[in-house]
């Protein structure tokens, strides 16, 4: 019981209690371990104590004292005084009294973990830990690091923040569309490290991916009508709706033609595409990602693979790919137009992925697949031997390598 309410407190309030104990103090260096302080001192108490009236004051109080007692022993209690003052609980919501306290806490607490002054790599992580209190432990094995190395890692961006005076605000409307291009790149880079892992044995982390995708709709519902935001909670959503069809029951990779669409969950997908078809055609990041979530909508509202719109598919990643010259959208589209116009179709469009991606193993894994397909099947073989040697050991090497030994030729490496 007392467990039960402590996760849901954290789950629900840890975004805007951080937010509040920033707001007043100007300090996420201690205010963030003052609080996972107080959470942890909750869970050994309140078992045996018994959980307080008002939980989430509880935490906030207790976190509260936990800063002003950091604060003293940095000697600075004197030129604090007027933050030192203990109001003796939080306010229920927004604090319409001070500035800017009539925006929900969240909100600039997501600007400041994703301002640019902060390194590209850490912002995400920061996010995730920041506005919802994912665990240390769960970024770093989103991330593929050790937990001493996200430790670390957010130490550093904490005090960043703290020495660089990166403010605890919302931006000024007039830079929010570079602002709201900064956060969505971090969420989804967040939510893509958990779907293309670069080795290590999870083909998906499907728990770690899924803070990002709350991620992505909490912006969305804090920042309403931005296009950018919607397009983002929309593909993330129609994309992780189907994380139970992704994984074999062997633990390898389940490629979209022999995933169980029965396992798809429909009523997320319905969500996703509600987000979608209320967007318009834009530009810039808002229209990649929207391009990005029509592609994932085709998928997933097809009946099979035989009955998806390729054609649809092809068109729109041919948009996709003029937007951005990325060499990775013309990947997908070489497997697209396969579809469409047969394998020979679709190696010819991967030559310009091949010359700008040399040595990617994906490119040689969608040659070999489209070999195999025009029945070139010693070619094939080959492309699976490049494929595997450039793909880093893990569940998707493994799978690799199952897919050449399938062609019945021998030889097959590694494994």
């Amino acid at each position: 019981m007392a467990q039960d309410v402590l996760d849901e407190v954290w789950r629900s309030h840890w975004g805007r209690l951080l937010g509040q104990l920033v707001r007043r103090f100007g300090r996420p260096d201690l205010v963030e371990d003052a609080l996972a302080d107080a959470f942890a001192e909750a869970a050994a108490q309140w078992p045996t104590g018994g959980v307080p009236e008002n939980p989430a004051g509880w935490v906030r109080t207790v976190a509260h004292r936990r800063v002003v007692d950091a604060l003293r022993r940095e000697g600075t209690a004197r030129a604090k005084a007027r933050l030192l003052a203990d109001d003796g609980g939080p306010p229920a919501g927004p604090d319409p009294s001070v500035p800017g306290g009539d925006v929900d806490d969240r909100l600039p607490l997501l600007f400041m973990a994703t301002h640019p002054a902060l390194a590209e790599e850490v912002r995400p992580a920061l996010a995730l830990r920041f506005v919802l209190g994912v665990p240390t432990a769960d970024i770093a094995r989103l991330f593929l690091v050790p937990q001493a190395t996200m430790a670390a890692r957010l130490t550093r961006a904490r005090r960043r923040l703290t020495t660089s005076g990166i403010p605890f605000v919302v931006p000024d409307p007039g830079v929010w569309p570079e602002r709201l291009d900064d956060v969505a790149r971090a969420i989804y880079l967040a939510f893509t490290a958990g779907y293309a892992p670069a080795g290590g044995d999870a083909v998906v982390r499907v728990a770690e991916s899924g803070e990002a995708v709350r991620l992505a709709e909490l912006a969305a519902e804090l920042l309403p009508g931005q296009p950018v935001l919607e397009a983002l909670a929309s593909l993330l959503r129609l994309q992780h709706a189907r994380r139970d069809a992704r994984v074999t029951a062997t633990g390898g990779p389940a490629l979209l033609a022999g995933q169980d669409r029965t396992r798809w969950r429909r009523d997320e997908i319905d969500g996703g595409l509600r987000r979608l078809t209320a967007l318009s055609p834009t530009s810039g990041l808002a229209e990649e990602l929207r391009l990005q979530a029509l592609v994932a909508a085709f998928h997933d509202t097809a009946p099979s693979h035989a009955a998806t719109d390729w054609a649809a598919i092809a068109r729109t990643y041919a948009r996709l790919e003029e937007l951005t010259g990325s060499p990775v959208v013309r990947l997908n589209r070489a497997v697209a137009v396969g579809e469409v116009a047969g394998p020979m179709a679709g190696l010819a469009v991967l030559r310009a992925a091949t010359d700008r991606l040399p040595g990617h193993h994906r490119v040689a894994l969608v040659r070999a697949e489209l070999l195999r397909r025009d029945g070139q099947l010693a070619l094939a073989a080959a492309a699976y031997d490049d494929a595997v040697a450039a793909c880093p050991d893990g569940a998707e090497r493994q799978h690799i390598v199952e897919q050449r030994a399938s062609l019945g030729l021998g030889g097959v490496p590694g494994g």
